[in-house]
């Protein structure tokens, strides 16, 4: 997603101002020190006003009468305006102090918005990272990378230069104009005169043009999608040799924002020239009537003062346009982030492990008539009156056909979703009475589809402690048989995984995923097919490493192997979301007409049928 797809803009309303007021909160902190510097721009501004009037002095000087007289007082102090030297000096102490002032300005907005920007980012991360499961289903990747990154700096650059320039430019022309009419009622009338007409064409102008640059945005956001899908299916790309039809369906959409981009142009040319003609002549007018009133007695340095605020007001209402532009991008970046943090979180302090309070269980676990359907597809029921239970200590294996449920059940265990009907207790208590923090502080979990983090192998095992030491990693990784392929790399623990372990293979990440919940240490294991990207060899070592980890814990293996669930201490087999058989390997494989049975009895034909 493009930075301008993150931030859409929006229209200035009362009710977004209202909204978006809640985003000053990161300001209540420093709001002494942007105070100072809303107080040093209106300084800047002062002291940029003061500039036409002295270079209008100081070139009026060599045009008015030599008999003239000009004088200014500050107490005792008093200047010959109509000597060089005199005018020259204040100018360049003008901008001296207009330089200092700047700095400060500058860096009083950019030390203000690093900080709330710090705050803002870290709050928004904290977060999101603790937002329930069924809000990251209806969400995409991009779309929320681009609410920390591109919205944030949509902000960011709004603080920082954007909000304090445009205040500076309403000073600016509405000090301006008070000098303007200072000067010359006629000539500011006459200026006037020509200004709706120009704001008229600008405002009808900005908007055509708005559309345009948005379906330029638009065609970018498509070519980037093409490179993005080629880049990531690479393989597919060479394995098909279809790199010629990648490059022509990337060079047809470029080609479209190249036409679009050159008939942009071509309208922005016309307005330029539009501007030019009518500012140039407005301009003419304006010196027109100005040598007239020369004639009648006005001082030909106030007349250069006039067309320097003249000039300086038009760039002010110019650039007033595009900072307003840039002031609705804005909005629409705060009302993005803000969607974010509206969204209640779950109870998961943002507190170091080691910090927390302790927290045990005996790991007990009841399913109550547990009826579930995901918030996504409420019509489809994936589980139906589910009941078991599960002794502390105990080893539950779950197997079923793909679909059944089996995975379902996992995450109702973790917390990731709550039943729709029935109950879930842990430990005889409702599974609410508890606050997930602690819940899942006494449990592991292996998926079935590993992610590593793109650190070093040492920081994905230590995810599950992160305070382990270097004995405790070793000793979890040779548990889990990793150690055996991290001894081959020269730099071993500390050898780069890559973004989400590509350097690794299947196998290799899955026993570094268990190796990390053996260092946890939990009361309650839950292992979603964690053997599955094994081999015979492989497997047959972690899983006696998985049996000492299970000894006096909870667990429940979700697993499609016999080997893996033939020394459960129970079977669960579910079909269409049900608990449909219960029992041991032994019992249920004598239910010759059961569903277990049926699926040993396919397994043993076919080596590569799997249970789910």
């Amino acid at each position: 997603m493009s930075q301008e797809e993150g931030s859409t803009k929006k229209k200035i309303k009362k009710e977004n101002l209202i909204r978006a007021r809640s985003i000053l909160v990161y300001l209540n902190p420093y709001r002494a020190i942007f105070g100072f510097g809303l107080l040093l721009l209106l300084f800047s501004s002062i002291t940029t006003l003061l500039v036409p009037r002295l270079m209008g002095q100081l070139a009026g000087i060599g045009l008015s009468d030599e008999s003239a007289e000009s004088s200014f007082s500050i107490g005792s102090l008093s200047l010959d305006m109509m000597d060089l030297r005199t005018v020259a000096v204040l100018l360049f102490i003008v901008f001296l102090i207009q330089g200092l002032i700047s700095f400060l300005k500058v860096y009083v907005f950019s030390y203000v918005t690093e900080h709330m920007m710090r705050d803002l980012r870290g709050d928004l991360f904290a977060h999101m990272v603790r937002l329930p499961m069924t809000y990251f289903v209806d969400q995409r990747v991009g779309d929320l990378n681009s609410r920390i990154s591109a919205d944030i700096a949509t902000i960011q650059e709004t603080f920082t230069t954007t909000l304090a320039e445009f205040i500076r430019q309403i000073i600016v022309i509405l000090l301006g104009l008070g000098f303007l009419f200072y000067i010359s009622t006629k000539l500011a009338l006459v200026m006037l005169a020509t200004l709706p007409v120009m704001m008229i064409v600008a405002v009808l102008f900005g908007r055509f043009v708005r559309k345009l640059s948005k379906r330029t945005q638009d065609l970018v956001a498509e070519s980037n999608v093409v490179v993005q899908e080629s880049l990531m299916g690479i393989i597919n790309v060479k394995s098909f040799t279809n790199e010629w039809f990648e490059s022509s369906r990337y060079r047809d959409r470029i080609d479209k924002v190249k036409a679009l981009a050159i008939k942009t142009s071509i309208w922005r040319g016309v307005f330029a020239a539009f501007i030019i003609i009518f500012l140039f002549g407005s301009i003419a007018i304006v010196m027109g009537v100005g040598s007239m009133l020369i004639k009648q007695g006005l001082e030909p340095g106030l007349f250069i003062s006039f067309l320097l605020y003249t000039v300086m007001i038009g760039a002010s209402f110019g650039g007033i346009a595009a900072q307003y532009s840039a002031i609705q991008k804005a909005l629409g970046a705060v009302e993005s982030v803000l969607d974010i943090l509206d969204v209640e979180a779950e109870d998961i302090p943002i507190i170091e492990k080691s910090l927390e309070h302790a927290f045990d269980l005996e790991g007990s676990i009841e399913f109550s008539d547990v009826s579930f359907a995901y918030p996504s597809r409420p019509d489809v029921q994936v589980l139906q009156e589910v009941k078991f239970r599960i002794e502390p200590g105990e080893q539950v294996a779950v197997v079923g056909p793909s679909g059944a449920g089996k995975s379902t059940i996992a995450s109702l265990i973790l917390g990731f979703y709550s039943p729709q009907a029935g109950s879930i207790l842990i430990d005889n208590a409702e599974y609410s009475s508890y606050s997930l923090n602690d819940l899942r502080s006494t449990m592991a979990y292996v998926p079935q589809e590993v992610l590593l983090f793109g650190g070093t192998i040492r920081d994905n095992i230590a995810y599950g402690k992160p305070n382990a030491t270097q004995e405790d990693i070793i000793s979890a990784a040779n548990k889990a048989q990793a150690m055996e392929f991290i001894s081959r790399f020269d730099l071993g623990l500390d050898t780069l995984v890559g973004d989400r372990g590509i350097q690794l293979s299947g196998g290799q990440k899955q026993r570094i995923a268990i190796a990390r919940a053996l260092l946890k240490d939990p009361r309650i294991l839950i292992l979603d097919e964690a053997t599955s990207s094994l081999d015979s060899a492989s497997e047959s070592l972690v899983q006696k490493a998985l049996e000492t980890l299970m000894k006096g814990r909870t667990s429940l293996v979700i697993a499609h192997r016999l080997s893996t669930v033939r020394r459960a201490d129970k079977i669960l087999v579910v079909h269409s979301g049900r608990v449909v058989e219960t029992g041991t390997h032994d019992e249920l494989i004598a239910r010759e007409d059961g569903i277990y049975a049926e699926l040993s009895k396919l397994q043993d034909q076919n080596a590569g049928f799997d249970l789910v």
